[in-house]
């Protein structure tokens, strides 16, 4: 973050500087255990905890000002205390108000499943060319968003910035903040679907909030194999991206190598591109192809586009491959989980060459109304594909067993345990994936440690 007075960052939150410690801010932070020195520890309130408590031990840790909705008794030297009424609306304003210290290319990024792997790459691809900020981890929250755009430097000059959300208006909030210049979907599916009406078109609507603030001359680049995303209407121009008749930026020639990688052809009105996607998974097309397209749109060039996509690396359990002894590997998938991210993975799974095929997999969470019949129909797909084993853990995954009479399922992870160390034998292949609640990397230690 570029250095300011706490005067400075008052104005621009509209707040009272109920004292100047004179220290300047150098960052922004919410977590009152990572304060550095010179930062601004912005006390938010929480469901369970309230940043106001911990005001004293960010000081203690070199934060240089606070800013606080709740006046403490008393001030310590030295430190600038700066009251709002709303923290977390002052840290929006803040963000709001530093986003436009910077004129450089900005990509905002949501969609149902996809989205850090979208990110990361369209990242990779914009770093041949330009110095590319991004979103760290899993910082893609209305606490997150800001805080990454805080973090911009002087030396950016591009931005790729993942939104999440489970609520209508998260994302045109966070987009207030962005104001993208290209706007990405990735996929519309059932993903927070019990928070949005219990529909895809209310995930679709809650998405679409992404085109609230896109800049009236930016692009929206969309999945164009995606059925509700085909019916977007924008005076921006649209770029869909896929494998159907129509898309712009056309995949065809697609050879898919289990989990060695995927080759294909991306067709754009400039150029061909042969690409080998180095990553597993033939959905990787998707965020290819985007990738070339907001490339492409910022001016990069063929060459540099193809480095980038060659520096693609997945990050956390999103596809990571854990490779051991004796032909065994582990695909660790458990960062989260829904019924279209489910079905791409296990697809995966069953074009591995290992000659066994196992799953483990838990329950898929905030699906609503659905979340039954979807957690059936999952237990339909393990039924119809060519799997060795399925362990299903948990409450909602207990419904796998209804539709696939060979699942074996328990409660937890724990009562897996004995499940799970006969389950890695030599030539073996386990997919492991479920929704992040379900804390699956103690299943992937578990196997690790098996073998």
């Amino acid at each position: 973050m570029i250095a300011y007075s706490a005067k400075t960052i008052c104005a621009a939150v509209g707040g009272v500087l109920l004292q100047d410690g004179g220290e300047p801010v150098t960052g922004v932070i919410q977590d009152s255990r990572a304060v550095r020195s010179g930062d601004l520890y912005v006390a938010l309130p929480g469901e369970r905890v309230d940043g106001h408590d911990y005001v004293d031990a960010a000081l203690q840790r070199g934060a240089a000002a606070v800013l606080i909705a709740r006046k403490p008794e008393t001030l310590c030297g030295g430190k600038s205390y700066i009251l709002v009424p709303d923290t977390q609306e002052a840290l929006k304003a803040l963000a709001c108000w530093y986003r436009e210290k910077f004129s450089i290319p900005f990509v905002q990024i949501t969609g149902s499943a996809g989205k850090t792997t979208t990110k990361e790459m369209i990242a990779a691809v914009l770093n041949r060319r330009f110095c590319t900020h991004k979103t760290a981890g899993n910082l893609n929250s209305t606490i997150g968003t800001p805080l990454t755009l805080l973090s911009l430097s002087p030396e950016h000059q591009a931005a790729v910035i993942e939104t999440g959300m489970n609520h209508f208006g998260e994302i045109a909030y966070m987009g207030e903040m962005v104001r993208p210049y290209a706007a990405v979907i990735t996929n519309i599916g059932q993903a927070h679907m019990g928070n949005l009406g219990g529909t895809r078109q209310g995930v679709l609507q809650a998405k679409c909030e992404i085109f609230a603030h896109l800049a009236p001359d930016g692009i929206a680049v969309l999945n164009g194999d995606d059925d509700l995303l085909r019916s977007i209407t924008l005076q921006q121009t649209v770029l869909y991206c896929g494998t159907s008749d129509g898309c712009q930026v056309r995949v065809t020639e697609i050879a898919e190598h289990g989990i060695e990688g995927t080759d294909c052809t991306v067709t754009t009105p400039r150029h061909v591109y042969r690409v080998h996607i180095a990553a597993p998974g033939g959905f990787m097309i998707y965020p290819v192809s985007m990738a070339i397209a907001v490339g492409e749109h910022f001016g990069l060039t063929e060459q540099e586009i193809l480095a980038g996509i060659g520096e693609y690396r997945s990050v956390g359990s999103r596809m990571r491959l854990v490779k051991l002894a004796r032909d065994r590997v582990i695909i660790d998938d458990c960062y989260n989980a829904n019924p279209q991210a489910m079905a791409q993975a296990l697809n995966l799974l069953v074009k591995t060459d290992r000659p066994r095929r196992t799953a483990v997999l838990g329950d898929m969470g905030e699906l609503g109304e659905g979340s039954e019949q979807a957690h059936r129909d999952l237990g339909k797909l393990t039924a119809q594909l060519p799997l060795d084993a399925v362990i299903a853990i948990g409450d909602k995954a207990k419904y796998l067993t209804e539709e696939n009479g060979a699942v074996q399922w328990f409660p937890t992870v724990a009562a897996a345990e004995d499940a799970l160390r006969g389950l890695l034998t030599p030539g073996t292949a386990v997919l492991v994936k479920a929704s992040r609640s379900m804390a699956f990397e103690q299943v992937v230690e578990i196997l690790e440690q098996s073998v």
